[in-house]
């Protein structure tokens, strides 16, 4: 048998209270209370905004996980269009043979899917299997259906309830059948006949059926073993036309419908009950449902292409107070990481230039031109600063670029623009790429720094000034700012092109962010009707809103990245001198009963 310390690599040692700094996963024993205890990160359940389908549709059916889902057929009319997600984007594929809405699905992947029976001309008992590049007709249903449910994979599925109307209403079905790869069967029938359910089910031996139209909206669920129907306990909102997902009747996650109208509620099942946790961003019904019970995906509904992604496993994380900085100020910028950075010029147009060690700021040589909403990209000793205003109090806008080795600033060549409030990305400062900006236009110019000039490329798809940006000089993200109101919109960077990807949830400017093209943080702004703390958590495809900074404020000077980031200095009602620091992760001490 193994010890503890075999498995963890620690003792269990005695405090008399709680370690200042456990590690996750360590076990100590608290001499006082007498208990043994532990650290578990804090995980957040939550949905994020993903890109759009290329069509707007509802009465959708779809299959598959996270990262590889094919979504077909609905409405309206009737669509035979097929979309396949990789996980960072939706693409048109070749068509089901027969268009068709309130059809049902099931596969594992966008390589592997079937579609079953629906409405579209008339009513459809056709079966098509998809192998990743076309449909194929195989075996029919036995029974038309439309609004049926299905789970399962292209090789092993199940078709369950549905109604038996040309137009897919009453009188409901209990039907029940089986696809073991060639033809369907019939096999126990559910304990009560519906429509318009949820489901999950990763295969035809383990399936969950809930809410639904009988004909009034139901929260009854039915769980399936391979061999027949059970009631279990109910839904916490009875509602018809919503989705699900999940791997079995143990583990699922149901989601919007329709009461009396449209909703978003979300609840997870654990085997034995029903939880509520958080909302759709959009409230949909007749969505398709694809994935598991901790990461899931919404496609469509409500004649719409928005597409929500859910995950349970999402760390917590939270804004704590840092060291203050020398010289209060905003607009500022900053590089480098929380425990080594570099903050430099902001309001007052100073010069100043502090350093950061996780802990305090130190006062090192000022840059040659004093600035502010300034822009920088680089390491606490390889820093590139460029553009600001030079004028406390009007526009004047500059192109100065300067350099810094770890102990001055050296003056370099200028941008082609002049502008200030723009925003930048690099890895250090014989790379960077600066965008965006404004006077006395507001700018969408973009420039790159090899190290000795800047030479314009291409510019972003939207104006702005005042936008936030990470990343670098070949793979960069622009989020936010001020163009003819404030933005929402965020595009990425490639090295040779801008594109549009997944907007921010609270549009704003004056905005800060920190981390990677994939990987980051956006935190801070302005948005009618004042200064916001709202932070928002990037992915590389969406963004997800966390833990708000303590104190709201706009134009930080920002460092680090996703999983530990400074916001200093800033601007609520007036230039302050206080840092927040971000940790992506959060624990809570848990108790172990001796009873």
């Amino acid at each position: 048998m193994s010890t503890y310390k075999q498995i963890r690599g620690l003792k269990v040692r005695d405090y008399t209270t709680n370690p200042d700094n456990p590690i996750e996963g360590q076990l100590w024993y608290n001499t006082t209370a007498n208990t043994a205890r532990y650290q578990i990160p804090n995980l957040l359940a939550s949905w994020r905004t993903s890109i759009n389908l290329n069509t707007d549709r509802d009465q959708v059916a779809g299959s598959g996980t996270t990262t590889s889902t094919l979504i077909f057929g609905g409405g309206p009319p009737v669509l035979a269009n097929t979309e396949s997600w990789n996980g960072s984007a939706w693409t048109e594929v070749n068509d089901l043979n027969e268009a068709r809405r309130a059809l049902a699905g099931a596969g594992a992947s966008n390589t592997a899917s079937l579609a079953f029976s629906g409405i579209g001309p008339s009513t459809s008992v056709n079966t098509e299997l998809w192998n990743g590049s076309s449909w194929t007709e195989v075996n029919n249903v036995n029974a038309y259906r439309g609004f049926g449910s299905g789970t399962g994979t292209s090789t092993s599925a199940l078709f369950f309830g549905g109604g038996t109307a040309s137009d897919g209403g009453v009188p409901n079905s209990s039907l029940n059948e089986i696809w073991n790869g060639t033809n369907w069967s019939e096999t126990g029938d559910m304990v009560a006949g519906r429509s318009s359910m949820g489901s999950a089910g990763a295969d035809s031996t383990s399936a969950l059926a809930f809410g639904g139209n009988p004909p009034s909206n139901t929260a009854n669920t039915e769980s399936w073993n391979g061999s027949a129907w059970t009631e279990v306990n109910n839904l916490n909102t009875a509602r018809r036309a919503l989705a699900g997902a999940g791997a079995d009747n143990t583990s699922a996650v149901a989601f919007g419908g329709y009461t009396t109208t449209t909703v978003a509620i979300t609840e997870l099942w654990d085997g034995s009950s029903w939880t509520e946790v958080a909302d759709l961003s959009n409230a949909r019904s007749f969505m398709a449902g694809s994935g598991i019970k901790s990461a899931a995906l919404s496609s469509g509904g409500s004649d719409s292409s928005y597409v929500e992604e859910w995950n349970s496993t999402q760390p917590v994380g939270a804004w704590s107070s840092g060291g203050d900085l020398n010289t209060p100020r905003s607009q500022a910028a900053g590089s480098g990481t929380l425990t080594v950075g570099l903050v430099f010029g902001g309001s007052g147009v100073t010069g100043a230039t502090e350093t950061y060690n996780g802990t305090s700021f130190t006062e090192v040589n000022d840059l040659n031109t004093g600035r502010r909403v300034i822009a920088g990209a680089g390491t606490q000793t390889s820093t590139i600063a460029f553009g600001g205003n030079t004028s406390p109090d009007s526009a004047t806008p500059s192109a100065t670029t300067e350099e810094w080795n770890g102990t001055s600033w050296s003056e370099v060549a200028d941008l082609n623009t002049a502008r200030f409030g723009l925003a930048g990305a690099g890895t250090d400062k014989e790379s960077a790429l600066a965008f965006g900006g404004g006077y006395p236009a507001i700018r969408a110019e973009t420039e790159l720094w090899n190290g000795s000039s800047w030479t314009e490329v291409n510019d972003l798809n939207t104006a702005r000034d005042y936008p936030g940006g990470m990343g670098i000089a070949t793979a960069a993200l622009a989020f936010g700012g001020e163009g003819t109101a404030h933005d929402a919109e965020t595009e990425s960077w490639n090295g040779s092109s801008w594109t549009e990807v997944g907007d921010l949830n609270t549009a704003r400017g004056g905005i800060s962010g920190a981390g990677e093209y994939t990987t980051g943080l956006a935190f801070g702004g302005e948005t009618p009707p004042g200064v916001v703390g709202n932070t928002e958590n990037w992915n590389g495809i969406n963004w997800v809103e966390v833990a708000d900074l303590s104190t709201a404020r706009r134009f930080t000077a920002p460092t680090g990245d996703l999983t530990a980031a400074l916001a200093a200095g800033g601007l609520s009602s007036s230039p302050t001198a206080s840092s927040e620091e971000w940790s992506n992760t959060t624990n809570t001490t848990k108790t172990i009963s001796t009873d």
